[in-house]
């Protein structure tokens, strides 16, 4: 299975990092439109998506994920698609 890892930019200018396999239905869920979501993201929307990485496996997705985390917000904004 094919995982991807994600960054969203909340309405009120944070970020959220997550990892899923399917981008647009976990987007979508983040916004309310079904699903719960994130309790971060519930009271931050709408949320939009701005960065995204394939990876091999939901291992290597976690491990890009962390590395996203401990970035500075000066970087994860350069990362920003």
């Amino acid at each position: 299975m094919k995982y991807c890892v994600y960054m969203l930019e909340c309405k009120d200018g944070t970020f959220y990092t997550g990892i899923t396999t399917d981008v647009s239905r976990r987007l979508a869920e983040h916004n309310g439109q079904f699903g719960k979501g994130a309790k971060y993201t519930a009271g931050r929307r709408p949320v939009k998506l701005v960065y995204t990485k394939n990876c091999k496996g939901r291992s290597e997705a976690l491990k890009e994920e962390y590395l996203i985390k401990q970035l500075s917000r000066e970087d994860k904004v350069k990362l920003r698609q």
